[in-house]
């Protein structure tokens, strides 16, 4: 079969690869090629059967229409033009190159010097000849039609958010209820066990770790290692292959309509700040390829090297308005083609750099903020990078919210008794004001975690005082070193009854802390079921029992813990109020926020200097700009990291009566009503909820279990 460029070719504004319903036009863009040629491959793609110069080029986007191909053809690109690595130029048409814009990749990358563009052994100004073609992954035509009949996006407002990070194939692959045939993949993360867990628990947003396209490491599979968190993206359009049960991209648009109809919002960990091409002596497999002046950022010094701000040997260079609309574009294609209801943008410091230096205004930012389509979607920024000036908690602009690392490490420091530290907490519980409250930022800017995929489990911190991280090959040299964990006793799993109900209190303790503070809470999946990776911290290449998550806790208590907690979150609006507590009164009088000492007197200077105390007591009532119409409850938190603590509370806005509605350190069903001349008793290391006297008042003639039921969820509940 012979294949040529159609004569009456037209200019589509489209790159990539475009079925029009009887033919397919191909865009690839490229500043500083001489040529461009389109390669086609039989449908296993094993045989080149057709490598066609692109005919058309206008401005920088190169272009040609093919009649009669369609859907399910494979093909890659080959770009001509100058070998000049010192002039930051890696042009070499002996290596295949990957559409950046392609919406499937099919085949498996064989790691083999012919990939590279220079001779292995020999320095990076070397130039190789070898056809990188039978080892090289290849892109596939879609038919982007699809049935989303009945699906709608939800748009949750972020008070009402509550996210679980969560990996496809760790998630899913030791799951005793999810089909064998469909564990690892899309289909069994919507699978009906997955989506009952997750809606029981009350979750209402997944974030996915990365779904695009991704490459394992060839030191890794060096080292019978693989890629498993996955940030290494190559193909920012195209879904993980290894995700899919078949070979079609249908799968994953399956598994967000389902998500929908559970009331669930689809959240994408996205990697825009470096691709899997890796430093100048990494291989040549796209970007690199098509003009690697352009689609990186090289060293204004010697342009032969990159400038790495990642730690991965490269860094996108998204000031380029071409690499910029590569971004968009990938970012509108997700939300309008596969319906993703938002993004976790990684390391997202780099994507703010313009001249090296991170620009809270900058180019990225701005083009996010004035797209109709992407402003109206939830963005998340890991807010670090490597580079210098690359931490940025609280200096993202609205409508981003960031990932708050403060938050994980002042709530770890804490129950874990470092002295000091009242001060810190309370600024966690309001939602981290000193970082977020400016620019008219809301108190939902901070995404409150505990844990998070880098990093110890929820488990693991309350179980090892040191990271394990042996099973990496790195000698235990990788991950973090202070992670502010605290065994409690003994390294590990024990079977000392003491220490593992120390643990469990503790763990209820951070769990509570995380639903009780303003933000929004994100729950690293298996925390809720107890999931320990063995001490290890940085699991990124630890596709196994390390890494995937363990369902032994099933029937552990500290689920249906999570459960309560997460229920009560959603029963009292006032622990996910949009504007700050600052601690303003009302024209008439009314406290919106207010701390206490345990004597029931307010926290004065000398209290948050102390650094003995280690208990703090906090009445939260509606915000003074609140509107009237918004009816909350009002709530006093006790969070009691020391010993157990006789506690004296308050006469605030004239509440004198009060109900203890939540504890983590009570083992028995006695929840009483207290006044202000009877002081309580506050556990050792415990979490007390106070409500004010029939607010919460369970209806008369409640048996027992009715009661606790009432109290455990702080509404009444059949």
């Amino acid at each position: 079969m012979s294949f040529s460029f159609s004569e009456l070719d037209f200019l589509k504004p489209e790159l990539g690869a475009e079925y029009t319903g009887s033919g397919t036009h191909f865009a690839v863009f490229s500043a500083h090629a001489e040529q461009m040629e389109l390669c086609l491959f039989s449908p296993d793609g094993k045989n080149e059967i057709a490598r066609l110069p692109l005919p058309k080029r206008e401005g920088d986007i190169w272009s040609g229409y093919i009649a009669g191909i369609g859907p399910g053809t494979v093909y890659g690109y080959r770009a001509h033009g100058p070998y000049d690595p010192n002039a930051g130029h890696r042009f070499n048409p002996n290596k295949l190159l990957l559409d950046p814009y392609a919406k499937q990749v099919t085949g498996e990358l064989k790691w083999h010097d012919a990939l590279f563009g220079y001779q292995i052994g020999e320095d990076d100004l070397t130039f190789d000849e070898r056809d990188s073609a039978p080892f090289m992954v290849k892109g596939v035509v879609q038919d982007p039609d699809f049935d989303w009949a009945g699906e709608e996006a939800i748009r949750r407002p972020w008070p009402d958010t509550i996210i679980y990070e969560a990996h496809v194939r760790g998630l899913t692959i030791t799951h005793p209820k999810v089909p064998d045939r469909l564990r690892g993949t899309f289909l069994g993360m919507c699978s009906d066990p997955i989506i009952d867990h997750l809606v029981k628990l009350g979750i209402s947003a997944i974030e996915l770790l990365p779904i695009q396209y991704f490459l394992d490491d060839r030191y890794l599979l060096e080292k019978n290692l693989r890629n498993y968190w996955g940030y290494q993206t190559l193909g920012f359009f195209a879904p993980q292959s290894r995700y899919m049960s078949g070979d079609k991209i249908t799968e994953i648009k399956t598994m967000v309509k389902k998500f929908h109809a559970a009331g669930i919002e689809v959240i994408m960990d996205v990697v825009y700040n470096h691709t899997a091409e890796g430093s100048e002596k990494g291989p040549t497999l796209s970007f690199r390829g098509l003009d690697n002046a352009s689609y990186y950022i090289l060293s204004p010094d010697d342009p032969r090297h990159t400038f790495d701000t990642t730690g991965t040997g490269n860094t996108l260079n998204a000031a380029n308005p071409m690499v910029m609309r590569m971004v968009l574009d990938s970012l509108r294609y997700w939300v309008g083609v596969m319906h993703i209801d938002g993004f976790r943008f990684d390391l997202a410091s780099t994507l703010g750099r313009q001249d090296m230096e991170f620009d809270r205004q900058g180019l990225f930012f701005g083009a996010i903020r004035q797209d109709p389509i992407l402003a109206g979607v939830k963005l998340i920024a890991e807010p670090w990078d490597v580079g210098d000036g690359g931490y940025q908690v609280g200096g993202f602009p609205h409508p981003f919210r960031e990932w708050n690392d403060k938050f994980r490490d002042d709530v770890r420091r804490f129950w874990k008794g470092d002295g000091g530290m009242v001060s810190e907490i309370s600024q966690r519980i309001t939602g981290s004001s000193v970082q977020f409250n400016h620019s008219d930022r809301g108190a939902t800017s901070s995404i409150n975690l505990l844990s998070a995929h880098d990093g110890f489990t929820l488990m693991d911190t309350v179980s090892f005082d040191d990271k394990h991280n042996d099973a990496n090959g790195e000698e235990n040299r990788d991950g973090h070193s202070d992670n502010h964990s605290d065994n409690m006793g003994a390294e590990g799993v024990t079977d000392n009854e003491d220490i593992n109900r120390l643990r469990a209190r503790r763990r209820r303790n951070m769990m509570a802390t995380l639903m009780l503070s303003q933000g929004v809470p994100m729950i690293l999946a298996g925390d809720e079921v107890g999931n320990s990776q063995g001490g290890n911290n940085n699991a990124y290449c630890q596709d196994n029992e390390i890494g995937w998550t363990d369902w032994a806790g099933l029937d552990d208590p500290f689920l249906d813990f999570c459960r309560q907690a997460v229920a009560f979150r959603k029963a009292h609006p006032v622990l996910r109020q949009e504007r700050f507590l600052t601690g303003e009164t009302a024209e008439d009088g009314r406290i919106e926020i207010a701390w206490y000492k345990p004597d029931g007197s307010f926290m004065d200077d000398g209290a948050w200097n102390d650094d003995g105390l280690q208990v703090i007591s906090v009445y939260v009532s509606r915000s003074v700009h609140a509107p009237d119409t918004e009816k909350m409850d009002d709530l006093f938190l006790v969070f009691n990291a020391g010993g157990d603590c006789e506690l004296h509370l308050p006469v605030v806005n004239g509440l004198k009566e009060w109900s203890r509605v939540l504890d983590t350190g009570s083992e028995t069903d006695s929840f009483k009503v207290h006044d202000e001349d009877n002081p309580v008793m506050v556990y050792a290391q415990s979490v007390a909820v106070f409500a004010p006297k029939g607010q919460t008042e369970p209806p008369q003639g409640a048996t027992k279990a009715e009661r606790r039921r009432w109290f455990q969820f702080g509404r009444w509940s059949k």
